[in-house]
Formats: C-alpha cells, structure tokens, sequence
C-alpha cells in the first residue's frame, strides 16, 4: 500500500486508459453488460476524471411517500449567495456488476430538482440552482457554473470555484480535466483560463499559483521542493497570502496547459478500491488578475464607488480560485491501510471541518471555526468572505453509497444558505503614475542641470572678479609700500637738509663771534684815539669828512638791520604757520599712518630745532644790533673828543698817529659792513631754503591726505569684500551626513528659489574656501595654528574660523593635526570662555573627527571630556550642534566607544536634547543611529557580547519617546537606531518592558522608508524573543 500512496502516476494513467477503452468498447459494442463479463474487472476502479460514460436515462417511478427538503430562494438574484450546481456521474462498471442495481437518485433537470429515495417508498426531494444529468456536456456545465464567476473575476471581483463529492464521482474530471487531444472534454480550469486570456488586453496581467494540501501541509505543485508553506493573514483585509510560493505570468493557453500537466504529474494520488487513481490532496488553483480601469467606466455594481475616484489611474485585482477537493471516503469501502490510512484520516479531518464552516455559516453562528484546518482558512474568503462562489457537488447514482450521497446533498443545501459580501477590489495604478512621476523627474533634472550650468558660470564669474579685486588689492599694497618708502626717503633727506642748515647756522655764529671780537678792537682803538685826537690838525677836515661817512654808513647799516629784524620777524611768523601745519599733519598720520609716527616726531623736533635756532639768531642779530648803537654813542663821544682835541694845542705828531688809526678804524669799518652784507646775503638764502622747505612740506601733505584717501577706499573695498564673503559658522560641521541629512529633510521636487539659494551657497562656500586656500599659502599653516594662542580674541576668533574651514576638506585634515593644530584647537575649549571661540573650535573638531586616525587621537587627548564639559556648560543652540555633531562623529567608531561612555560623552550627548533645538536633537539622533549600528556591526561579527552601553544611559527611553519627531531625518535616525538595537537579543527585555517592540512594528508597516521597513521586518523574524511575545499576543 506505502508504494501505491507513492503515487506511480504513468503506471495508473496507461492502466486508466485501457479500462476507459474497455468501457467504451462494451458500450458501444451494443452488447448488454453481464455479470460475467465484468467479474474479471472488479478490482478495477473508475476515476475522478475519467470521461463520463453514456447510460440509459434513470429510472423514474411514482413514491406513495416523498417528502421535500429543499426551499425556493428568493435571492437567486443576489450576486452575494454562493451557488450550488449538483452533477451524476454516469454508472460505472462496478455499478453495473451489483446484482441488485437500482438508482437511488432521481433528477428533475427542467425543475432544478433532485430526488433522492431511501427505499421504494420514501424519498426526499431537494432543489439546486442546476441540476446535471449523466449526459450534461463539459462546456455546459461551465457555463452555467463557472463562467459567471469568470466573468465577475474579469470586473474585479473575487470568485470561487469549487467541486465537493465522494470519492470516485467525477470532481477530478469536471475540473482538471486536461485533454490536449478533444477540447470538448476540456475541464473548467481550462476553459477558464481560456476564456481570461481571450478577454484582456496587452496592459493586463494574468498569474498562476497551483498548490496542494496533503496532509495538512501545503506544497507548490509547480516547484515540489516547497512544503510546509506558511499561510499569513493581513488582520485588517483579512486577505490570505501565502509567501514563498511560486507565481507565473500566464502568456498564453498552452503555457497553462503545460503548467497544469506539471502541477498534475506533482500531485499525489493512489489506488483504492473506489478510485483506481484517488487524489490523496486537496488541489487549488490560485489565477491572479491585474487590469487597469478606463477612465469612464460603467458598472452597475460599484457605479456609486465610482463617484468617490480621483483623477489618478486605477487597477484592479481579483483572484479566482478553482479548488479540487479530495473525495471523501470511508475505510471500510475504500480498504486503506499504512499511508493510505493516514492520508484518509486527514483528507476526512479537513473536510469535516469544512462541513463545520458551512453549518456555522449557514445557520448564522457567531463563532465560525476556520482556524480548525489550512483548508478551511485558505477558503475564508470564498464562504463568508467577499468572493462570488460557485459550488458544484459530485454524486453517484448507487445506492450502495446512499449514506455518501445524502451527506454530499446535505453539503450543497447548506451552502446554498451562505451569502457572501461581494466587493470590488480596485486601488490606484502606482505603476502608471510612478512612470509619469519618472518623466517629471527627468524633466525636473534636466532643469536643475541648467540651474547648476547656470551656477556654475556665475561661481566662474565671481572667482574672476574676486580674482581681479585680489589683484587691485595687491597693488594697491604694493603703492602703499611704495610710497611709504618714498616717505621714508623725504624724512632722510629733510633731515640731511636741516642737519646743513644746523652747520651754516653754527658757521654764522662763529662769524658774529668773530665780528664781536673786532668790534672790541674798535672800542680799544677808540680808546686809543681819544689819547691822539690832538696829534694833527691838519687832518681835522679830514676826519670830520670820514665821521659823516661814517655816520651815514651806520645809519644805514641800522636801517638795515631793522629791515632784517622785520624781515626775522616774517620768518618767525611762516615758522608758526609751518609749526601749526607740522602739527596737523602729524595729527594726520598719527591717525591714519602708525609706522610715520617716528618720522613726525622726528620732524616736529627738527621743527623746533630750527625754530629755536631762528630765535638764537635773532638774538644774536639784536644782540648785534645793541653793539651798534653803542659803537655809535662810542663814535659820537669821539666826534665830541674829537672837536676837544681841535681845540687843544697838541702836535702834529699825535695827529699824524690818530690819522693812521682813523685809516685803520676805516678799514676796519669797511670789512664789517661787507661782513655785514654777506650775512645779509647767507639770512636771505636761508629764509628762501625755509621757503623751498615749506612747499616740500606742503606737498607732502597733500601727497600723505592722498594716501590716506586712497587708504580709505582700500578698507572701504575691503569691507565690501568681507560682506560679499561673509563667515558661516556652519559651514565646519559635518560635510557629509549632514549635507545628506538637509538634502534628505526636503521635497523630492524642490522649487527653483531652493536651488537658486543652494547655488549661491555653494558658490559663496567655494568663493571663501578659494580666499582661505590662498591666506593659509600666502601666511602659512603654521602661523596661522600660532594665533590660535594669541591673547587677543579677534585675532584668536579670525584664526580659529580659517583652521574650522580648512578641516572641512579631507586633504587638510593631516597637515592640521601634525602642525599641532588639534593640540590648539583642544587647549582653546580647555581655557577659553569665549562663545564664538568654543562653537568654532568644536566645529573644528566635528570636521577633523569625520578621520577615523583623528577619532582616537580626540580621546586619547581627552576631546571627549573637553567636549561634555563645554556641552554641560554652555546653552548656546549653535555651540551645542557644533559639539553635538563632534560627539555623532566619534559615536562612528566602535573601538571607542568605552572610552566615550567613561569619558561622559554618551550623558553629554544626551544631555543636549535640553535645549529642544530641532537642529542639536538631529545630532543626538545622528549619534545614537552612528553608535548603534556599529555596535550592532561589531556584535554580529562576534567582537561584542552583551547588553548595549546606550541601554545605561536611558537611550532607549528617549529615541521611543521620539519616534514620531517631525523632522524626517530625525525620524529616520531614531528608526535606524532602534532597528540596530533591536539587532541585539540582550536588549529584548528592555523593548519588551518599555514598548519597544510595538514601535518596531510600527516601523515595519509604517515607516516612509522602504529599507528600514525591511530592516524592521528582519529584526522582528530573526528575534526569537520577539518572535515569542507576538505570538502570545496574537492566541
């Protein structure tokens, strides 16, 4: 028996055939079946599907006791109410071996009525929505039974086609009858099929599944390698799917065919002693229809469901299913034994549970045991549910299986009670509108690759004018080194120039010097003369002649001298004026000009040198000038000696001496009138050589007020230079999963101000790091990292920005740190108190962090401490998203994470959600997603065991507490974080006591990201734990 429930089919299909043959030879032979002629074929068997055979019509005859069980339905119209067809098998051979043959059913096709008679008295009578003779044709019967169902399935419905019966009465035939050879003979899988492929379009798509129940386990016909496949129900459609089964798309019919010859052939079946080839399973043939809806469709059924559609495509889908059920059997007629028992046992057990359904069903039970069997939750929908069925029963016409029949009859009564909630499957056709929302896209790209072209020639545009102001700035300072130079050279020489105007007035105080000594030979020879006045008489005349001349050279030598002393004074007064015009311009340059301030010094102090040696001089020239007059009183007392010594009597030898002294005194006159003249001469040169000066000084006002302008229009341009290239703290955070993360927070389809904005920052980012590339050239790395110490906040602000924007870009990140640069950069979070210098040193360290050899180098430095410590202390939003991100980039690292914990970085990091700073939280979140996952990472590849360190620090709390954040990035690293931590079978306690699982599921359904839905789905399957509790709840 165990190797006929093998199933040899070819064996028993080459059997069944010479049987059929047989069969047909005998009753076309027109020779009545004997007894004896049939002995030798008793052990033989008819089959389901073997073809009906041709019998005379049944005997009627007149019952004095019949008794009606069947009622008229009143909803033969309602499309709800599953329809039930009954078929008689035409007589068999054992049939007509049994001596006492009789007919124990009576058919009233033309009243949809069957008799069934107990004995030849008593019979019962039941009515069906159609009724089958032996004679009815294949094609008939699939019109009448299937073809409404095929029809409701093609307008979106749901249908059901099942065939229930002992075993033996042709539900085989009636449904999976193939016959490539004789299409008449074709089954209703077949003929529906058929009739789907010729009534679809090419947009339309039609699949097969082709399944069996043996033994309460399902197995794909079409690959047999697959058993024990689960059975899933959505709980909110209530709609049955069965995962891992294998779907193929149907083209054409004799693909199908080939398909269900496979199917066939997979099938389990057996010999028994009522059916030489016995189905051992329950066959179901699952065809899935997808069909786009007309814009204007017109269906009496769901026009009111019409009125709610919106512009977009729809598509239906429908499902027919044709279920060949295993005949039932009893074992004492069957003769099963070993398997065969086995399998009877549970061919019987899910058909009873079936039979269950239907009378729950039926009489409106509240309870309907469904769950009872596979088969019976494989065929929810099609009793009760919202498919349209179609139920035809199988009986025989012996009444040696009287008991059978009436139970198969008693089947169909009381499915014919079950109505069914038919409902239209129709959805949106997300096919079609992704296609039309990939042609938006394409075109949207093509419109952001001209807004970047665009861009891109204004960035050019912009380097060249900033190129071309960096040049004008450049000479420009080169002008001003020039000139300054040129200063410098006028400073030498104008002190070259008074230096020599210093030793020509020392040369003229020797001469007056010199001039005072003569004049002290002329008051002694005076002296001298007044002794000899008498000593010649003869010379009076002459000595009063040379008195007079003497007279009117001295007054005119006073006039003279007043001349010079009014021409001193005008020189004084242009002193003042240069003195005062000395001292606006030093004001000037004491102002605008700080490396002049030594040479104005040094020219006020030459300034009042020469005005003091003006002073001396004219001291000097009264001085002078008081000498005179009293070499004039010292004249007018010889005059008066003179006219005494005419009066006396003395010699002519006195007067001959005195003439010699007047000679000499003559002379001596002389010389120092000429003396006189060429200190004239040398005064007069040195006012014009104060003139000359004055202008040179004048011109190099004007030249020093010409610089200070073209100085003011520098800085003027300078400040217009720093407006056009303003500094953005932001632009050292994380380069990269922040970029992504802003990217990943907005439209799919942003508009063109966006991009117009984006554009202009990326230029404006470019433009900047251009400028910084070329002070780090133009001054050095080194230098730069030395201001970070400076004592000045400005200077240490400015350069702590140029180093932030300088680690932002990977090929700069060595040369900082082997420069000292993070040494500098920690130092500064360390001692300085300053806003601005923390948020950019920790930005700083947020864009060195994103190096892996710069992560550990941070915390062995103790950056981790420094970095909680700043977070503890500081409010500021932006310091907090500057540490914030620093901290997400070490979480990044799984070798440090220990040391982040000690260190106090993982309370810090949380500890920052205080400030409620959407842009701090996105951080935090950032974080946690960093940590988790390469915990998760190092766990799955064994270098981790244990209970999470997030887990101590309340982690878990918070990311449930946050997992519906408005911000999409947020929300999308507090998904991954939690699916990470999930990965972890030590943290299950902790998901299952804080709701951690029922999030996780929620992700799983509901997130908008399609890989962490995945993710979800794969923690919640591969978590034993889990796995555990989600049955619980569910029983």
């Amino acid at each position: 028996m165990a190797t006929a429930s093998s199933g040899l089919r070819p064996a028993q299909r080459a059997e069944r055939q010479r049987i059929s043959h047989q069969q047909q030879g005998f009753l076309h032979g027109g020779n009545s079946l004997t007894r004896s002629s049939i002995s030798g074929q008793s052990s033989v068997r008819s089959k389901d599907n073997a073809k009906p055979l041709p019998s005379p019509p049944p005997r009627r005859s007149i019952t004095p006791h019949s008794s009606s069980h069947s009622r008229d339905f009143d909803d033969d119209n309602d499309p709800g109410r599953v329809r039930v067809a009954v078929r008689l098998r035409p007589r068999n051979a054992e049939d007509l071996s049994e001596a006492d043959f009789a007919d124990c059913v009576e058919l009233h096709p033309e009243l949809k009525r069957l008799k069934l008679r107990k004995n030849n008295w008593n019979s019962e009578s039941y009515k069906f929505d159609e009724v089958f003779t032996e004679t009815a044709s294949q094609k008939r019967v699939y019109e009448v039974v299937a073809k409404p169902v095929v029809e409701s399935v093609l307008s979106g419905y749901n249908g059901t086609v099942m065939a229930y019966g002992q075993t033996g009465t042709g539900k085989t035939f009636t449904l999976g009858r193939l016959s490539k050879d004789d299409a008449s003979e074709r089954g209703i899988m077949v003929r529906a099929v058929e009739d789907i492929l010729s009534n679809i379009s090419l947009a339309d798509t039609v699949e097969v599944s082709y399944l069996q129940l043996y033994m309460e386990s399902i197995q794909d016909l079409l690959a047999p390698e697959k058993t024990n496949i689960p059975i899933n129900e959505d709980h909110k459609t209530g709609e049955v799917s069965l995962p891992g089964t294998v779907t193929v798309k149907v083209r054409d019919l004799d693909q199908f065919l080939e398909l269900l010859q496979i199917g066939e052939a997979n099938r389990h079946s057996a010999n028994t002693n009522l059916n030489t080839e016995s189905s051992r399973s329950h066959a179901i043939l699952m065809v899935f229809i997808r069909r786009s809806v007309p814009e204007i469709v017109e269906d009496d059924i769901s026009s009111q469901d019409m009125k709610t559609k919106s512009n977009f495509p729809l598509v239906r889908k429908s499902k027919l299913l044709i279920v060949d059920l295993a005949g039932s059997e009893r074992l004492d007629k069957s003769g099963s034994e070993g398997i065969l028992l086995e399998e009877a046992k549970f061919i019987n057990l899910s058909l009873t549970s079936l039979g269950k359904c239907i009378n729950a069903l039926a009489e409106n039970s509240p309870h309907i045991p469904t769950r009872d069997s596979k088969l019976t939750r494989l065929l929810r929908d099609s009793f009760g549910g919202s498919a349209r069925t179609s139920l035809i029963i199988t009986i025989g016409p012996s009444s040696r299986h009287h008991a059978e029949t009436t139970s198969t009859i008693m089947f169909g009564q009381r499915a014919m009670k079950i109505v069914n909630m038919v409902k239209l499957k129709e959805e949106f056709d997300y096919e079609s509108l992704c296609r039309k929302l990939e042609t938006q896209v394409d075109h949207l790209t093509a419109e952001i690759d001209r807004e970047q072209k665009l861009r891109e020639k204004e960035k050019n545009d912009l380097q060249k004018q900033l190129k071309d102001c960096c040049d004008s700035l450049n000479e420009t300072r080169k002008n001003l080194v020039t000139r300054s130079e040129f200063l410098e050279k006028e400073n030498i020489r104008l002190e070259l120039d008074l230096k020599e105007i210093l030793a020509e007035l020392n040369c003229q105080k020797d001469q007056n010097s010199l001039l005072q000594d003569k004049i002290a030979n002329l008051k002694m020879s005076i002296k001298q003369n007044k002794q000899h006045q008498l000593e010649n008489s003869t010379y009076q005349k002459v000595l009063a002649d040379t008195t007079q001349m003497y007279e009117k050279k001295i007054a005119e030598l006073i006039k003279q001298l007043q001349v010079e002393r009014a021409k001193s004074g005008s020189v004084r007064e242009q002193l003042d004026a240069m003195k005062k015009l000395s001292d606006d311009h030093k004001k000037l340059i004491q102002q605008h000009e700080m490396e002049n301030s030594k040479h104005q010094k040094a020219l006020a102090d030459t300034t009042q040198m020469y005005e003091k040696k003006l002073m001396e001089l004219t001291k000097q020239l009264e001085d002078e000038h008081t000498r005179f007059e009293g070499a004039q009183e010292q004249l007018d007392l010889a005059n008066m000696l003179l006219t005494d010594y005419q009066n006396s009597t003395q010699g002519q030898e006195e007067a001959s001496e005195m003439k010699l002294k007047l000679e000499e005194m003559y002379w001596l006159h002389e010389s120092t009138v000429n003396e006189l003249q060429s200190l004239k001469a040398e005064l007069k040169d040195q006012i014009q050589e104060k003139e000359a000066i004055c202008e040179k000084l004048n011109d190099v006002q004007e030249k020093l007020s010409a610089e200070e302008k073209r100085r003011k229009a520098i800085e003027y341009e300078l400040i217009n230079l720093k407006k056009s290239t303003p500094e953005c703290d932001k632009d050292f955070e994380d380069k990269k999963s922040y970029m992504k993360e802003n990217t990943r927070g907005t439209s799919m389809f942003g508009t063109s101000a966006s991009f117009n904005r984006s554009g202009t920052l990326r230029a404006t980012q470019s433009s900047q790091r251009a400028t910084i590339a070329k002070i780090c050239e133009e001054v050095g790395l080194q230098k730069i990292i030395q201001l970070l110490t400076s004592e000045d906040t400005d200077v240490q602000i400015h350069a702590v920005k140029v180093i932030a924007n300088l680690a932002a870009e990977d090929v700069n990140q060595a040369t900082i740190v082997e420069e000292g640069g993070l040494d500098a950069l920690l130092t500064m979070l360390r001692s300085s108190q300053n806003a601005t210098v923390l948020r950019v040193a920790s930005g700083a360290i947020a864009n060195l962090a994103m190096n892996e050899m710069n992560q550990g180098l941070i915390v062995s430095k103790g950056g981790a401490q420094l970095l909680a410590k700043t977070a503890s202390e500081k409010d500021d939003p932006q310091t907090l998203r500057m540490v914030a991100g620093a901290l997400a980039n070490l979480c990044g690292n799984e070798k440090l994470h220990e040391m982040l914990k000690e260190d106090g970085g993982i309370k810090a990091l949380l500890g920052m959600v205080r400030s409620g700073n959407s842009d701090v939280v996105a951080q935090v979140a950032r974080g946690l997603a960093n940590f988790a996952k390469c915990e998760s990472r190092a766990i799955v590849q064994g270098h981790r065991k244990g209970r999470s360190l997030l887990m101590e620090e309340c982690a878990l709390e918070w990311l449930i507490a946050n997992c519906n954040i408005a911000s999409a990035s947020t929300r999308r690293h507090v998904e991954l974080a939690l699916c990470h931590l999930a990965q972890n079978e030590d943290n299950a306690k902790d998901f299952l006591s804080i709701g951690g699982l029922r999030e996780l599921q929620r992700i799983s359904m509901e997130s908008s990201r399609e890989d962490i839905c995945d993710l979800a789905k794969k923690m919640l399957k591969s978590n034993m734990v889990f796995q555990g509790e989600m049955r619980s709840g569910w029983h």
